[in-house]
């Protein structure tokens, strides 16, 4: 199993970074708390799951990112998650639906999110 490094693949940044955002938004449905042990559980399965790595500090650096949207952003431009709706988000073998229109609104976000940040972390 070869690991490819994804600092080249900046498609795959926002699929990354939409994934614990999903996640985080998900368990702040269910349970009203945002937990950084799911975003980095989270951020960790999709990596290996499509065998990429990423520099330790590119992944905290997303996860800080990732609640950051969770917690305000997702909102901010009026997606409002609640309990029915947590399992679209997921397809059956967890990965994010992209046939749910949540989770396409939260795709834009991250990648608007990403283009922000991209120059600040050195990212092309």
């Amino acid at each position: 199993m070869k690991i490819r490094e994804m600092s080249l693949l900046a498609d795959a940044r926002a699929d990354l970074l939409c994934y614990p955002v999903a996640t985080a938004a998900a368990t702040y449905a269910l349970t009203s708390d945002c937990r950084v042990d799911h975003v980095a559980i989270s951020c960790r399965s999709w990596l290996s799951r499509n065998r990429l790595s990423l520099p330790w500090l590119d992944r905290v650096r997303l996860g800080q990112l990732a609640l950051q949207i969770a917690q305000r952003d997702v909102r901010g431009v009026g997606i409002a998650l609640k309990q029915a709706d947590v399992q679209g988000l997921f397809t059956g073998d967890m990965k994010l639906n992209p046939a749910s229109t949540v989770v396409q609104r939260m795709l834009q976000v991250c990648r608007h999110a990403l283009e922000d940040h991209r120059v600040a972390w050195g990212w092309q």
